[in-house]
């Protein structure tokens, strides 16, 4: 397996971490193609009852999409790149074992998706976590679709709409961490939580995580053409392209 994405077992509870930590664990193609294929060996690794999702360094779980790949793409390319995008979500949704998302540092836009499929969250009070995509000219689709499973209209307009990041202590408060411990215990509350999912009856948990992904795929399938739709919109534009590359520029 690449190692954009390292996996480490411990008895029956696996931990993958998104291993760009240079660049905040920013997600491009290659990391989506090496979590697409590590979620989908831990589906078939029966030895795996629980899974802890986390990011490498202290300052990340995710920044969300690798902009520098993001400013690049031209219209023609975003049907492919939104595409892959929703394999990777697909994919997550698909596991079939119990999922934690550790939040070890800022999880935000793709990142922040990837923590809203995990069936729990763990967060810190002061870490930074949100749908930042209007910031840089992207609709907010996916991210506002997740998180109607999670947030009522008004919060979600609130978050998708204008664009910030909340800290850890307001997501738990609006419920969108199950846990709020220091920074030092996310990960090891998050393998606190794994344990105890892996030792509950694996198909009674498999059965009912099938239900939940069944309840909202058609949803989640309609987000993914609405994605595609809307990005390539905006990307017709030029906006976002420009919005990135000022930024990488700023921050180079």
């Amino acid at each position: 397996m690449s190692q954009l994405v390292v996996r480490e077992s411990r008895g029956d509870i696996a931990t993958l971490t998104l291993n760009r930590p240079s660049v905040l664990n920013a997600i491009n193609g290659a990391m989506r193609d090496a979590l697409i294929e590590a979620f989908q060996e831990l589906n078939q690794d029966a030895s795996v009852k629980a899974i802890v999702l986390t990011g490498s360094g202290d300052r990340a779980f995710s920044a969300g999409q690798d902009l520098a790949e993001a400013a690049a793409f031209s219209p023609e390319e975003v049907e492919a790149w939104m595409t892959h995008q929703c394999r990777l979500l697909q994919a997550m949704r698909d596991l079939e074992k119990p999922a934690v998302a550790a939040f070890n540092g800022v999880a935000a836009g793709v990142g922040f998706q990837l923590g809203l499929l995990a069936d729990l969250r763990v967060g810190y009070p002061d870490m930074r976590l949100g749908q930042p995509e209007v910031k840089v000219g992207l609709a907010s689709i996916m991210g506002s679709s997740l998180m109607a499973l999670h947030l009522g209209h008004a919060l979600n307009s609130e978050l998708s709409l204008l664009g910030n990041l909340i800290t850890g202590q307001r997501a738990h408060d609006i419920g969108l961490l199950n846990r709020l411990v220091t920074k030092e215990q996310v990960v090891t509350t998050a393998w606190t939580l794994a344990e105890e999912f892996a030792a509950l009856p694996s198909e009674a948990v498999r059965l009912s995580k099938q239900r939940f992904r069944a309840q909202s795929q058609s949803a989640f399938d309609a987000a993914c053409t609405d994605l595609v739709r809307y990005q390539y919109e905006r990307y017709l534009t030029g906006e976002p392209q420009a919005i990135m590359q000022r930024f990488l520029t700023k921050s180079a």
